[in-house]
């Protein structure tokens, strides 16, 4: 039901979004989340996750069925960014470090409304680039829906590659070579 992506080298710290700067995702802000944001991004993940649910016929997908005091304890103990448009959370991810170095990059969310405007991108570059420079990562682990065709031709574009039934970013990718 997932494919798990994973990155196996650090991540360069000048990647840009070249040729983006009229984009409508260029005026959001991405910055660390607050536990006064907690009920935006559930009700975000609601509705970004609901799609997914009907596709695999499991409307009991974590997603879906995740507290606010679970979200809360999330936001608590991991790294989660927030995209911004004015006061409304209209993108998040997720991101914790294990004690090896490996990033498992998670709830990677953007509102219908935004998407195809980079905002996913700029999302997945700001949180490894977080998870990188603050918490010591060397490589990078996604998990996806098997049938999320969308998401894994966007994953293969960002650099990361099904390898061994598994989604890895290939090392020149990452370090620019």
């Amino acid at each position: 039901m997932e494919a798990t992506c994973i990155a196996t080298a650090p991540v360069r710290a000048d990647r840009t979004e070249k040729g983006r700067h009229a984009h409508m995702g260029m005026s959001v802000t991405i910055s660390a989340a607050t536990e006064d944001d907690a009920e935006q991004i559930l009700k975000l993940q609601y509705l970004c996750y609901t799609g997914e649910a009907e596709r695999y016929g499991d409307y009991t997908i974590e997603p879906l069925t995740q507290s606010l005091d679970g979200l809360r304890a999330e936001l608590a103990r991991g790294r989660v960014l927030v995209a911004r448009l004015g006061d409304e959370v209209v993108g998040s991810v997720r991101g914790a470090v294990d004690a090896d170095g490996t990033a498992s990059i998670a709830g990677l969310i953007v509102h219908p409304r935004m998407q195809r405007h980079g905002l996913g991108g700029r999302l997945l570059t700001a949180v490894e680039d977080s998870l990188a420079a603050e918490l010591g990562a060397r490589r990078f682990r996604l998990t996806t829906g098997l049938r999320q065709e969308g998401n894994l031709r966007r994953y293969r574009k960002w650099g990361y590659a099904k390898v061994d039934g598994e989604l890895v970013k290939a090392a020149g990718v990452l370090a620019g070579t």
